[in-house]
């Protein structure tokens, strides 16, 4: 079989110092015999030294060598094509890794400022607001406040074997500016050479020629300083800067302040900032991809691996956070179309596969203009989930939350204190530029200039907090309808909370952000100006979201906590299958080679952490009882530093989710183990919160109370872990049912599957790091071996293993129908009876070919000790088929005739999926 660089199934690997690329050669047999076409690969280009995610990219032309490089890269390449596999790699062209001493772009520009060859390579603002940061860039690195490091010593003025001066703290360097470096050495006449040669090379004129002279200066620096005198001579230089004298001191406080950057403590960035950064991480600094020279750069080795056959296709991380997203998408695919067109015969055949990370909220839909292949599966991963909630649950845990916490059981409240939170704790300073952008607009109009900074600000503000969406893309072509909208309802949020007497501004802002951009000005510099604070607010709303809602509003709004997932609204509680039905059918007409993903790197619990915490939306009342018995029981070991009522009520819903299948209260290694994980778990989501802890500022007190409480929630010798573990073996059979019909489901709706490293056994995993720990691919790979049969593998359902084989014979039914799945109709199947609302069935069909899928959906209340319905549960209720003639794939059961009773259909096991012969 030909293959396709469109997948047919991906598996997604996390690369990084533990587990190279070498070290997934072997695992490569393994995932070509489950079925999977092509290996999903997490960032691999040079990052920071030690990464363990490897987003943080400083050199955009090499194979990371912490991974192996790029011949471990035509090692794995030659494994996966010897299985006639490919690879899809996730690349990062919104941010680079900064700070430390290893991304040359970032310090060339901190040594030659506006003048760097790389200065417009990151987004900086060279005039700000605040003047004392005029041409200069806020380098926020250190750990305390400016003065107190300084006089620490820990700032060292260092002399590097190329002949560069730079300041040393810890990690980070900070270069020298060629200027200053001729004032360093001008003290010592053996040096006066060499400080001319600097002094010249600041004096030159044009770039290029500068650059060389800087480069000759610093070469006869570094011979210098191997010899004898010159050693001495440069070490006397350096120890007029020494920070432990006073002198020493102050004139290395003089020589940082001729910097083209000001050091500054990491706090400092909050408000001050002048350069764009990933969400609110010092160390990610954001490039401007959308300038031809920073594509080109960025992407020419990408382009080479795709020219070479070493990838087929790329998953773009962020891509809400680029200037133009849909320019950038489409000029990748012309760049990457015609870097293939002499790929080699062995290399997958077809045109580029390009899909985004992109969240899409509520009815918002991913253009089909932006000429991709789709998202990577945040909006399936939501769909697939709530369709397993049962509605009638929401009333119930809604009550039991706010009578038990006192919190609003409204997510939309939540959300918009999160947004005013994060705008003025932690994006302050990206918030001011925006304004700043605006400000200047208004001030070039005699009709606007009155309106102020501040006003702006509160302005900017307000729309912030009510918008509805990630971010719109009004840019040169001007705004979409859909953009208008978004505004809209932005503006009609805003305008609920804004002074009367201030609307004007909210028109103003309007008009400048969406109405008008860009087309009320002719091409020139006030269009650019008008275009480029357009874009800045587009660059904050992202974040503002991201920041806002999945890494602050999900820890504090625990309803139910298998609702708040990225990608996910908290605030619907659950779909219906009609609304399920119209998501997928929409999927299949317009982006059938979108990834269909129920767990990644980046999700805040496993999928089947999930789907065991979808069962209380089932039995709301059976946990309203648990968890008030618990917190009466737990009232002994509550300090009073807490924690609070919500939090502990979170932390009993990831108890019972999470809990391991046969960990028993006498298994002493295993329960520590499991304690260990959930209280790493518990600290991120109190800080996460920031309601009395954060990262910035970690209340220790509270955090010790929370960790003692879990302790004392979990000794063997307490009655309360007895009765969380008989909870969580209540929900293990439902919990796996609904996590086989998610499985079968993912792997059979339209678009292409995708599955995270080791979910093919129960995922009951955490946010991260937990989600990221190491997989036991040999225990996998000798179940597989064993091609049981998953009816027999039921019987032991609790290992996994019946999982994987549903997603083995799955895959193999793809492979050998690859046109059904990659291009067949949808259309839903109805059930009739009783326990109609109680199935979800779908066919596709392309051809002679036809499918038939079929799971159970809330069957808590049925359910004994394994995840299937007894026969008596279905009664007289039948599913109707497109045809006479099927045998499922599972089971085997053979059915004739256009009807079958559902008693016969899950008779042996739980989820059916039906071939027509």
């Amino acid at each position: 079989m030909t293959l396709a660089t469109t997948p047919r199934a991906t598996a997604r690997l996390q690369f990084f110092s533990g587990f190279t690329l070498d070290d997934a050669v072997p695992i490569v047999p393994y995932l070509a015999a489950l079925g999977i076409s092509h290996l999903y690969a997490s960032p691999l280009l040079k990052a920071r030294f030690g990464s363990t995610h490897c987003y943080d990219i400083v050199d955009h032309s090499e194979i990371n060598p912490e991974l192996g490089g790029i011949d471990a890269l035509r090692r794995l390449m030659a494994a996966l094509r010897a299985q006639n596999m490919g690879m899809l790699l996730d690349i990062v062209p919104n941010h680079m890794g900064v700070g430390g001493a290893d991304n040359a772009w970032w310090l060339d520009v901190l040594e030659w400022g506006q003048a760097s060859r790389y200065a417009e390579f990151f987004d900086i603002d060279w005039t700000p607001p605040d003047v004392s940061l005029t041409h200069k860039l806020l380098a926020p690195f250190l750990g305390a406040a400016y003065g107190e490091v300084l006089e620490s010593g820990a700032l060292q003025l260092k002399l590097g074997e190329t002949g560069a001066l730079y300041v040393e703290y810890h990690e980070h360097h900070f270069p020298i500016s060629v200027s200053s470096a001729a004032l360093v050495l001008h003290s010592e006449p053996a040096c006066n050479d060499i400080s001319h040669a600097f002094s010249g090379a600041a004096r030159r004129s044009g770039r290029n020629i500068a650059y060389q002279a800087a480069a000759e200066a610093k070469a006869m620096l570094a011979a210098f300083a191997k010899t004898g005198e010159g050693g001495e001579a440069v070490q006397k230089c350096l120890a007029r800067f020494d920070p432990m004298q006073d002198d020493g001191r102050r004139r290395l406080h003089e020589l940082l302040q001729r910097q083209n950057y000001r050091l500054a403590w990491w706090r400092a960035a909050a408000d001050e900032i002048n350069w764009r950064r990933f969400f609110d991480i010092n160390t990610l600094a954001g490039i401007r991809v959308e300038q031809p020279r920073v594509f080109d750069a960025t992407h020419g080795f990408l382009l080479r691996l795709y020219a070479e056959g070493l990838i087929d296709g790329v998953r773009i991380d962020h891509i809400d956070g680029l200037a133009d997203p849909r320019g950038y998408a489409r000029k990748l695919r012309r760049a990457m179309e015609s870097a293939g067109q002499n790929r080699p015969p062995e290399a997958a055949k077809g045109p580029p596969y390009i899909v985004v990370e992109k969240i899409l909220n509520g009815r918002e839909r991913l253009d089909v203009d932006w000429r991709t292949d789709g998202t990577t599966g945040y909006d399936f991963m939501d769909q697939v989930a709530a369709v397993l909630h049962d509605p009638a649950g929401e009333t119930p845990l809604s009550a039991l939350w706010t009578a038990t916490t006192g919190r609003t059981c409204d997510f939309t409240q939540e959300e918009e204190q999160a947004r005013r939170q994060i705008l003025r704790d932690n994006l302050a300073s990206e918030l001011q530029a925006a304004s700043a952008a605006l400000h200047r607009i208004a001030r070039r109009d005699l009709a606007t200039r009155d309106y102020t900074l501040t006003g702006i600000r509160r302005g900017l503000t307000e729309i912030l907090v009510h918008f509805p969406v990630y971010r719109i893309y009004a840019g040169q072509a001007g705004a979409s309808e859909t953009d208008m909208q978004v505004m809209d309802r932005a503006f009609a949020g805003a305008r609920k909370n804004f002074r009367a007497a201030d609307v004007k501004i909210l028109d103003l802002l309007r008009r400048w952000l969406v109405d008008e951009v860009p087309r009320a000005l002719p091409p020139g510099s006030r269009r650019a100006e008008r275009l480029r604070a357009a874009v800045r607010f587009q660059q904050l709303s992202a974040p503002v979201a991201a920041k806002s809602v999945e890494d602050t509003a999900f820890y504090r709004f625990g309803r139910l906590l298998s609702r708040n997932e990225v990608g996910s609204n908290p605030g619907q509680f659950a779909l219906s299958p009609v609304g399920f039905h119209a998501a997928m059918l929409d999927r299949s007409k317009k982006f059938l080679g979108a990834l269909l993903a129920t767990a990644t790197h980046d999700h805040k619990r496993g999928e089947d952490t999930r789907a065991r915490l979808a069962v209380l939306s089932e039995i709301p009342e059976a946990w309203e009882t648990a968890i008030t018995r618990w917190m009466r029981l737990n009232a002994i070991i509550r300090q009073e530093a807490g924690p609070s009522p919500a939090d502990e009520l979170m932390l009993y819903q990831m108890l019972v989710a999470a809990w391991p299948l046969g960990l028993t209260a006498q298994d002493n290694a295993g329960l520590e183990a499991f304690t260990r994980r959930v209280a790493f778990w518990f600290e991120k989501a109190i800080r996460e919160a920031k309601l009395v802890s954060e990262w910035a500022a970690p209340n220790e007190e509270y955090e010790t109370a929370a960790k003692n409480f879990l302790i004392g929630t979990v000794d063997p010798s307490r009655p309360v872990l007895g009765e969380i573990i008989g909870f969580a073996e209540r929900l293990g059979a439902p919990g796996a049912l609904n996590g086989l019909a998610q499985t079968l489901l993912r792997l059979t709706a339209p678009g292409v599957p995708d599955l995270y490293q080791g979910a093919e056994f129960w995922d009951q995993s955490l946010v991260d790091p937990d989600n990221r720990r190491s997989v036991d691919f040999s225990a996998r790979q000798m179940a597989l071996q064993q091609s049981a049969a998953p009816v027999e593998l039921l019987q032991t359902w609790q290992s996994g293993a019946v999982k994987q084989a549903v997603i083995a014979r799955t895959l193999a039914l793809r492979r050998e129908l690859p046109t059904l799945f990659a291009a067949g109709d949808y259309a839903k199947r109805e059930a009739e009876g009783a326990m109609a609302p109680h199935i979800l069935a779908f066919s596709r069909s392309v051809g002679a070919s036809r499918i038939v899928v079929a799971v159970p959906r809330l069957a808590a209340k049925f359910l004994d000790d394994a995840p299937l319905l007894p026969a008596a549960a279905w009664g007289d209720t039948t599913l109707t088929l497109p045809g006479a003639l099927w045998t499922d794939i599972f089971s085997g059961i053979r059915v004739t005739g256009a009807t079958i009773q559902a008693r016969s259909l899950f008779s042996d096991f739980p989820i059916a999926l039906l071939r027509s012969p």
